[in-house]
């Protein structure tokens, strides 16, 4: 399947309601399972979300979890605590070949009964639930921040609660704040100093009802078809100001694409600038996931762009630095990647028509490729790979303006 896409008429949309944080309710999730008694509302409805849901609610020994990787990593922790209970926890065949070693050693180091059952270091995993006394761990921070938010969201359920030492540099550090808020939310008493992570066990939980905010993440596509649209104005409700998401970072990265936002009413309003830069540098360490959207808003618009801090992106759903290089020189850029950078030449020619975009089973390719479709129509593979994260991603995308000309089975 895939689909064409082109611009239609300047829009009079200009209100757009987005599902709940997909970060933070798969965290709630977790700590609901774990600590209970606290109602979660805006669930996000992604499909990553929903197979976390279906995994802490069956009662079967053998798991998969597809694509959705914080479900591997967060639901790792979870059983490995789980006394007496034995799961076999898998994925797809990419699932297989992200890894999970530093994730599974820490559990390890903690007692955990936990072992491969293929290739060394990656899943699928065996896991023997057994009571875990907690202690002090040391994790490398630089692979996933997510390890390490599986590590605290069992901490709390711990006798002796947990320890973190982080090494390296840490990556993805706003993800381990939300975290860490989150456990502060349902009562859990935490210290983070320098790269030391103390948690203690939790003593009651203090929740009854915690409302999800809405997803930054998801916003970027919005401020990418904004930035290259003619519409003068949008508004966005269910975002916070003051979010717990790194992405949010998005207020300030789009000035440089001629993007203004502020708040009014609790919702967020974009406006039209005058002007743009010629060049862009960023480090993308604590927002990685933004990088694809940035990469194709700052090509449409004909910005030279240097990122860097994009490690992470080698183990993500594809290769998305690859991914990212292979789709954008079918249509002429010039750009080089390495193991944790990417470097985008402006552009001087017109943006070719037609041309297929490959998605590489990767939500974020086609979301953030899907705006090109103002400068010039386009084809979108796979389509319907957005579910992952934004299932509505298609009906937000026509009452921007966009067109879906065809489906092509």
């Amino acid at each position: 399947m895939k689909y064409r896409l082109s611009l239609g008429e300047t829009t009079n949309q200009n209100l757009i309601s987005l599902t709940g944080s997909k970060s933070e309710s798969n965290r709630l999730l977790i700590l609901q399972k774990l600590f209970g008694n606290f109602t979660i509302e805006n669930l996000s409805d992604s499909k990553d979300t929903q197979v976390l849901q279906q995994a802490l609610s069956i009662n079967s020994d053998r798991i998969n979890i597809g694509h959705a990787g914080t479900a591997m990593r967060f639901l790792t922790a979870y059983f490995s605590i789980q006394q007496g209970r034995r799961v076999v926890l898998e994925g797809s065949p990419r699932m297989h070949e992200r890894p999970i070693a530093p994730l599974v050693e820490a559990l390890q180091s903690l007692g955990a009964d936990i072992c491969y059952l293929d290739c060394q270091g990656y899943p699928p995993l065996e896991i023997k639930g057994k009571k875990l006394q907690g202690g002090i761990v040391e994790i490398e921070s630089s692979w996933s921040s997510q390890y390490i938010t599986a590590l605290l969201l069992i901490a709390p359920a711990l006798k002796k609660g947990l320890s973190l030492i982080l090494k390296g540099k840490i990556t993805s550090k706003p993800y381990i704040d939300m975290s860490l808020q989150l456990l502060g939310r349902i009562g859990v008493e935490y210290t983070f100093e320098e790269n030391n992570i103390h948690i203690l066990p939790i003593v009651k939980n203090k929740l009854n009802t915690i409302w999800v905010e809405s997803d930054w993440s998801s916003a970027s596509y919005l401020y990418s078809f904004f930035a290259l649209s003619k519409n003068q104005e949008l508004n966005i409700e269910g975002l916070k100001k003051d979010s717990l998401q790194g992405d949010s970072k998005l207020q300030d990265i789009y000035r440089y694409f001629g993007v203004e936002s502020s708040w009014e009413d609790e919702k967020l309003k974009l406006k039209k600038t005058e002007s743009y830069i010629s060049h862009l540098e960023l480090d993308c360490t604590d927002f990685p996931d933004l990088a694809q959207t940035i990469t194709v808003t700052a090509f449409a618009l004909g910005i030279s762009l240097q990122l860097t801090g994009l490690h992470t992106l080698k183990i993500k759903e594809t290769d998305r630095l690859v991914a990212l290089q292979n789709e954008l020189r079918k249509l002429g850029a010039i750009i080089e990647i390495g193991p944790a950078y990417l470097s985008l030449v402006s552009r001087k020619k017109r943006i070719p028509s037609e041309i297929c975009i490959a998605t590489y089973e990767d939500h974020r390719m086609a979301m953030a490729f899907a705006p090109l479709a103002i400068k010039a129509p386009i084809y979108i593979e796979n389509p319907q790979v957005v579910e992952k994260s934004f299932v509505n991603f298609w009906n937000v995308f026509q009452q921007l303006g966009g067109l879906i000309n065809e489906k092509v089975e």
